[in-house]
């Protein structure tokens, strides 16, 4: 039998890789053992973004949203961090889903590294870019969960 407290455990987590001209998305499995990057949103304005969030959060079918967390690197935020905490109160408040925030110092330079290990030419597809941090963003998020 299926409990609700199991099907909260195993629902998918969107992530979100925020910038001020695109936005990465990423999603993990059920198991949240993969994490797939889904597709970059070019940035129109807060609505469309917001919106276009939601659709994927309902597409997608997850229980909460992994929002990239700007941080300087002495672990202060700036004004950047506040722009992507503004954005996600929106998203939480148009999808009813938690929020949760990760710190993505470096998510940019690692997803980089990924892709180039894999042979892929970064330089002019910051698209690629954007969605492979938003997936090193969920997977170092779903690394500090409990067992």
């Amino acid at each position: 039998m299926v409990t609700l407290a199991t099907m909260i455990e195993r629902s998918r987590l969107l992530a979100l890789d925020v910038g001020d001209k695109r936005i990465g998305v990423a999603v993990c499995d059920v198991t949240k053992m993969l994490v797939t990057p889904v597709e970059t949103i070019q940035r129109k304005n807060s609505k469309i973004d917001v919106a276009r969030v939601a659709k994927l959060a309902e597409d997608h079918e997850v229980a909460a949203v992994i929002v990239g967390l700007p941080k300087n690197m002495d672990g202060t935020e700036g004004e950047q961090a506040a722009k992507v905490r503004s954005f996600a109160k929106k998203i939480a408040r148009e999808t009813r889903l938690p929020v949760h925030f990760e710190d993505e110092r470096l998510s940019s330079f690692t997803a980089t590294e990924r892709l180039v290990e894999r042979g892929i030419d970064t330089g002019r597809n910051r698209d690629l870019i954007d969605m492979e941090a938003a997936a090193v963003i969920l997977q170092s998020y779903l690394d500090r969960q409990p067992e």
